[in-house]
């Protein structure tokens, strides 16, 4: 069986910035937008631009992202010839690894990869927030015959010292490749996103993998060596919505711009859905006593308080004289009468007691460099407490 591209989609990172969030999840697991999870925007480009074979590298937590994936159904994913692969480190004769790292992941798969002889290796994150068309990025690297193409978004000199860097020639063909660095030449950050041609990629693999210096990363090791040995590496630019929501601020900024017209993943475009394993559930309630304002309200909820620029996922209770401000609801939590909840994230099935307040009451961080209020999975918050902005609380209050 042969496929012209295949996509190999890391999602086995432990997400320690994410804190309680993942905890017991992979952090491509984590709910996102009222109704999906991380994983489902890159799964959905994948099946959108006709790529129909997708190996999902996992380890990390990886039993609710296994259960989640499944046999790729929603995705369209389900198929006799390709279709969607969960991919653990797995136990050879002569030893077991752990994924030493993103490009030892890859390596470690080869004999899956060849099982379909792909010209072209699509490599990507599962936690960003985007749409993308990855076949326009394909016909991009064949035309301008690259080795290897990478996805970049113009950031702002500000926040450029904290991706990698692309500095690139007129024609966008890469010379140098900068991780982090403190005095930017460009404004082109790195995806994470990357086409190979594969027969390319594997010769570099396999020499990385007998390199005992060696990270076995892409970004600080396959790409600087294919760098120095002269190959054709090209920058792709990309100009839609993309966020990486690696971080507490990022993931909920990311939810708050679904609110907003910076992000367009949501916009009327039936040529291009964001496919989810999503319960069916009845159509959300709203009671005489609620009052709600720029939020999303998914299926499922009983709303009775009152709610301004929040996203409440499916299933999600919130009692009368209670308010949430600017906040995320995960699915299942319950919110007692009385409670104030601001700047905050509320993780599945997590119970806020009568009359508790979750950040700052007022309404607003006291501190202004944004200080978001975590409750984790199943955590129930006894009432009256008072959980104070930044924390990030994973066991009962």
């Amino acid at each position: 069986m042969q496929k012209e591209c295949i996509a190999m989609l890391l999602a086995g990172g432990e997400g320690s910035r994410l804190g309680v969030l993942t905890k017991e999840r992979a952090k491509p697991a984590v709910p996102f937008g009222g109704k999906y999870r991380i994983i489902d925007f890159t799964l959905s480009n994948c099946v959108n631009s006709r790529i129909d074979t997708v190996g999902v590298l996992t380890q990390y937590q990886p039993l609710e992202l296994n259960d989640y994936i499944g046999n790729g159904q929603p995705w369209d994913l389900d198929r006799i010839e390709g279709g969607v692969h969960i991919l653990p480190p797995y136990q050879k004769r002569q030893c077991s690894d752990w994924y030493k790292g993103t490009a030892n992941a890859i390596k470690q798969n080869i004999p899956f990869i060849e099982r379909y002889s792909p010209r072209y290796i699509l490599i990507l994150s599962g936690d960003h927030i985007y749409k993308m068309d990855y076949s326009i990025m394909l016909e991009y690297h064949k035309e301008k015959d690259a080795d290897c193409t990478i996805a970049v978004i113009d950031v702002s000199f500000k926040e450029a010292s904290r991706f990698g860097i692309m500095n690139t020639k007129e024609d966008d063909r890469i010379y140098e490749f900068e991780e982090k660095p403190k005095e930017p030449k460009s404004k082109k950050a790195s995806m994470g996103i990357y086409i190979f041609n594969w027969e390319k990629l594997r010769l570099y693999l396999e020499f990385d993998d007998k390199d005992n210096n060696s990270t076995k990363d892409f970004g600080k090791n396959i790409i600087p060596a294919m760098l120095s040995a002269g190959e054709k590496l090209y920058a792709y630019p990309f100009k839609g919505y993309w966020k990486d929501v690696g971080t507490i601020d990022s993931l909920w900024e990311s939810n708050m711009d679904l609110l907003t017209s910076k992000a367009n993943i949501f916009s009327a475009d039936t040529d291009w859905k964001i496919y989810a394993r999503s319960p069916v559930m009845p159509p959300h309630y709203t009671g005489t006593t609620a009052k709600i304002t720029n939020s999303i309200i998914s299926g499922g909820c009983t709303i009775k308080g009152k709610i301004h620029s929040s996203v409440i996922f499916y299933g999600v209770k919130i009692e009368k004289n209670s308010l949430v401000r600017n906040s995320i609801i995960m699915p299942g939590a319950h919110i007692l009468e009385g409670s104030n909840i601001n700047y905050a994230i509320i993780d599945e099935d997590a119970v806020i007691g009568e009359n508790a307040v979750i950040g700052n009451p007022d309404g607003r961080p006291a501190d202004p460099s944004l200080s978001i209020t975590v409750i984790g999975k199943n955590v129930r918050i006894e009432e009256g407490s008072i959980i104070e902005e930044n924390n990030m609380i994973d066991m009962e209050m």
